[in-house]
Order: structure tokens, then sequence, then C-alpha cells
């Protein structure tokens, strides 16, 4: 409890201390609790080193840590209202994403493939230059994309391709030759049966294990420093593939000792201590870039759908009514989506329309100038 005081300099301050002490101590309070002493910084007592006095200023608690944290930011969320439609303005992306910074298109590319939208197209038009990690895994980018990708973005240390059933070998090899920095890449499929995503992981052991580059033979040694006299993942250091088989694991292990595949770390081994949170398997690597974004943003409302018939009450119905509700059913479970683009197919026709047809720009012209002159009064 902090009690203001203003204690004047006639006052013997050890007298005027004990009583105050003494009177807060005798109310009903906890005895655990300090008493506190406020008093003006002009002040000046000699009040010795027998009693402690709290400070008066008080802590606040950082924003976001615990379950008792501060407001979102502002950035945060700007993010999450522009992820949350982020299916409307995906067509306009590569002309918003130049006035964005390198940190909010990784944002917008996590919330995208969050949201199960995150395309080549996207992908693209949010790439930047100065990116470390990229996450696409679950993703329908296409080899196409990715190889662009691995141009447009030198510097990526950490990659996840896993789950990603139209990516090839094709995209390993140029995230290797592309990206020198590589350390972690995250490929294939954690559940068995995918043969996609596996059988490109296997093809692209070539790329992947480091070898010499035989292919010319220098001079001398002096030309030797200039060439490039190593080939493959020359910095790859974990290789995260839940479900390699048994020959590729064999293979890795012995061309390729120092790439360390499905990393566990272990209380009782200082190696395992040294393991990035990326590089193991049960992390997800773009968690950390949405903490501070509301889960809402990338939450997929799926349309209501009716309940279906069971199946002995279909056996009494003809094919031709089977048909029927079946279409039914169909078309109700459509109808959002066709809402959607028939909304951006009349946007697109809007603008069209006022970049081509000049009456429209002097139509639109001239409902500006009627508003300014209706708000001067004139």
């Amino acid at each position: 409890m902090e009690i203001p005081l203003r204690i004047s300099a006639s006052v013997d301050s050890s007298q005027f201390l004990k009583s105050e002490i003494k009177r807060n101590t005798a109310a009903d309070k906890p005895a655990d609790k300090p008493f506190t002493l406020l008093y003006p910084e002009s002040a000046s007592l000699s009040l010795g080193n027998s009693i402690p006095m709290a400070p008066a200023s008080r802590k606040l608690p950082e924003e976001g840590t615990g379950s008792k944290r501060g407001p979102r930011s502002l950035l945060s969320l700007c993010i999450g209202c522009l992820g949350s439609h982020l299916e409307d303005i995906i067509d306009e992306m590569n002309v918003i994403a130049l006035y964005l910074p390198a940190d909010v298109k990784l944002k917008i590319l996590a919330v995208a493939r969050r949201r199960r939208v995150l395309q080549s197209k996207l992908l693209l038009a949010l790439a930047d230059g100065s990116w470390e990690l990229l996450d696409v895994s679950g993703s329908e980018v296409t080899d196409d994309g990715m190889v662009e990708v691995a141009k447009l973005c030198p510097l990526l240390k950490v990659v996840d391709i896993s789950h990603c059933s139209l990516l090839t070998s094709q995209s390993i090899q140029a995230l290797i030759e592309n990206c020198s920095s590589l350390q972690t890449l995250r490929c294939g499929f954690q559940c068995r049966g995918n043969s996609v995503s596996d059988a490109a992981a296997r093809a692209a052991l070539p790329y992947i294990l480091p070898s010499l580059n035989r292919e010319e033979a220098a001079e001398s040694w002096e030309d030797l420093e200039t060439k490039q006299v190593g080939k493959g993942a020359q910095v790859l250091r974990w290789l995260v593939w839940p479900s390699i088989d048994k020959k590729s694991r064999e293979l890795l292990e012995v061309e390729g000792p120092r790439i360390v595949v499905n990393p566990k770390r272990s209380q009782y081994s200082y190696f395992q201590q040294s393991i990035p949170m990326e590089a193991l398997p049960a992390v997800i690597v773009d968690e950390q870039i949405v903490k501070d974004i509301d889960p809402q943003s990338w939450a997929v409302i799926s349309p209501i759908q009716s309940p279906i018939a069971p199946k002995h009450i279909h056996s009494g119905l003809s094919i031709a009514e089977r048909f029927k509700l079946a279409f039914m059913q169909r078309d109700e479970r459509l109808a959002p989506k066709r809402a959607k683009n028939f909304r951006q197919n009349q946007r697109r026709a809007e603008k069209v329309w006022l970049s081509s047809d000049t009456d429209a720009k002097a139509l639109l012209w001239a409902g500006m100038i009627r508003k300014s002159m209706k708000k001067l009064d004139l």
C-alpha cells in the first residue's frame, strides 16, 4: 500500500517513521506487505540504513509475454486483416508487394500457406532477396516457381518443401545450385504413402551429396583457385526427411557423413544441443513469424453443408432422384465460391471500364469535384 506523505523539516524523521509504521501495521492488512513511503524528490532526509525503502515506480508487463499479454501491435492487426481477405487480392499482390518490407512479405506468405492459397504466382510476387527462411510446405507451388525463387533468394539458409506433391528434384537442384548458404533442408512427406514427394527427394540425392567437380582439369594451381572445385550441397548440415528409406539413409551416411538426417535433441549429448530449432522434425519453420498474428486470420471457414441422407434412404430412390440430390448438394457447396468469383469479375470489369472509357473518367472526376464543392459549401 502506498501512502503519499509530506514531511516538514521541523519533524524528527526517526520518530515520524516509527509512528507511521506502527499505525499502518495495526490496521487489518497483511503483515508481509511492505510499507512504502513516498516523498518529493526535493526533500532530503537522513534516514540511515535501518528501514529499506521500496521504489515508487512500477514495472509494466512486457508486451506479448505469458497469458496476460498486451494488445497486438498495429502491424500484426493489419497483416491479420490482410490475410483474412487474401483470396481477393492475390491478382494485385505483385503491385502491393512493391511497397512492403521483407519481413511483412514473409508474414503474408506464412498466412497464405496456412490458408492453403499459396501458389507459384503469389510466391513470386512476395519473393525478396533478403530472405533467409522459406516455408512452402503443403502448398501448390510448382517447379517453375521454385526455380525462380531460388534465383531471387540466394541467401536462403532454411527451406521447407515437404508435403509438396507438385515439386520434383528440379526444385531441389535449383536450391542447391543457387543458395550457397543453405544449411537446413526439409523435404519428403511426413506420412508414408506419398510417393511423389519421396521420389523427388530420392532423385535429388546426387545434387545433395557433395562431390568434386572433375569435368574440367585446371592447367595450374592459380587457375584452380578461381574455379569451383566442389559441387553439391557444400554447406548443408541438416536434412529433415522423416519418411526416408533405408537405402537413401545408408547412402547419405557413407557419402555425406557431415549431413545429419532427422536430428533429435538429447539431454545426455553435448553435440545434440547445437541443433537449431528449424532442423527438428516436430517444429514448424515459420511458427515464430506468425506468433503475434491472430490465428483467426488464416482460419478457413468451410461452407455449411446440408446433411447427407443415410444410405438406406438412398436405396429407395431412383437414379434420377439421387442425381438431383447430389447436384443440389454440390450447388450449395460451391455457392460461396461462385459468389466470390462474381464479385472479383465485377470489380475487374469496373476497373477496365474506368481505365478505357473517357466518359466514365469524366463522370468520376465530376463526382469528385461535386463532393469537394459540397465540402467547401460552394
